[in-house]
């Protein structure tokens, strides 16, 4: 049996809900943390990349903070997300969301900037020394052009508040060797989660111990079935539950721009959580119809 993920199995990258004019939508925000939790999501990253971060300001970022703590903070890890490609923005963020009670933030690869593998871990580092919670760190080359490489993720992993890493790298085979190396350092305690849910199950073979998940906004409880049997040593029943669900994975994260499609179904169960922000755009009547689809061959609607 795996060790107990320190912040759970099943963390879901929440989107932000947002009113008709664009505005925050602090109400749904509080429904939809609460209806996750109750849904097999034992933590919630707020403001991360389904969270569409880039399109919130500073201040609408602590009000979410502060609104998902206020609600699950009792129940659920809470995980901020602060990473931007400013260092000294993304200190100051992350200084903040620990004291409004976080259990631990997200910080992303710099992104559009590009920086050398030693600018990477002198900007972890950096967010790190001034952190009071733990940091999780967010590699997403597929969003940042600017990959983690293993040697920098294991130094890292050597600094006392960098504790975990959500990989968004698309290649199992790259996180089984990362598992390794880490070992190979001493750093056993230190924690990989799958950042892609088609990926699920080939990162819990390659040493994942939970996922960052967006479908869990749809499937919580068969996500958190998946992981929970596959740590428990069945192996079998993981498996048939995780392709059962693969299909619907698949549409939901490769159909358009995340978080375009998972906020479209969120809105069809009936959470309404508005639509994207700009530059992101709403999903097209032929999407929809395809999102339609795939919900119903789930029975979800």
């Amino acid at each position: 049996m795996a060790q107990a993920a320190r912040f759970g199995e099943v963390i879901t990258a929440m989107v932000t809900p947002f009113n008709k004019d664009g505005s925050l939508n602090l109400g749904t925000t509080r429904r939809l943390a609460r209806h996750l939790v109750e849904h097999g999501s034992d933590g919630i990253v707020v403001c991360g990349t389904t969270g569409e971060s880039p399109t919130l300001s500073h201040e609408e970022k602590l009000a979410l903070f502060e609104t998902v703590v206020d609600e699950v903070g009792s129940g659920a890890s809470v995980i901020a997300g602060t990473g931007t490609y400013n260092t000294a923005e993304s200190i100051e963020l992350t200084k903040q969301a620990g004291e409004r009670g976080v259990d631990a933030c997200l910080v992303v690869t710099p992104y559009y900037s590009k920086p050398p593998q030693n600018g990477l871990l002198a900007h972890f580092r950096a967010v790190a020394d001034a952190s009071s919670v733990p940091i999780m760190v967010y590699d997403i080359p597929g969003r940042t052009s600017k990959r983690i490489e293993r040697p920098t993720m294991v130094e890292l992993a050597k600094h006392e508040k960098i504790v975990a890493d959500k990989e968004a790298v698309g290649d199992a085979s790259e996180t089984a060797k990362l598992r390794a190396e880490l070992d190979a350092a001493g750093c056993h305690d230190f924690e990989i989660y799958s950042g892609d849910d088609p990926l699920l199950m080939p990162h819990l073979a390659a040493g994942a111990t939970g996922i960052v998940s967006v479908c869990s906004h749809l499937v919580g409880p068969q996500i958190k079935q998946i992981v929970s049997a596959f740590n428990d040593g069945k192996v079998d029943e993981a498996k048939r539950i995780y392709l059962e669900l693969l299909p619907l994975m698949q549409t939901i994260m490769g159909l358009t721009s995340s978080p375009i499609p998972v906020k479209a179904a969120v809105n069809m169960i009936g959470i309404d959580v508005g639509e994207p922000r700009l530059p992101l755009v709403p999903v097209t009547p032929d999407e929809s119809a395809t999102i339609a689809a795939a919900l119903e061959r789930a029975g979800l609607l």
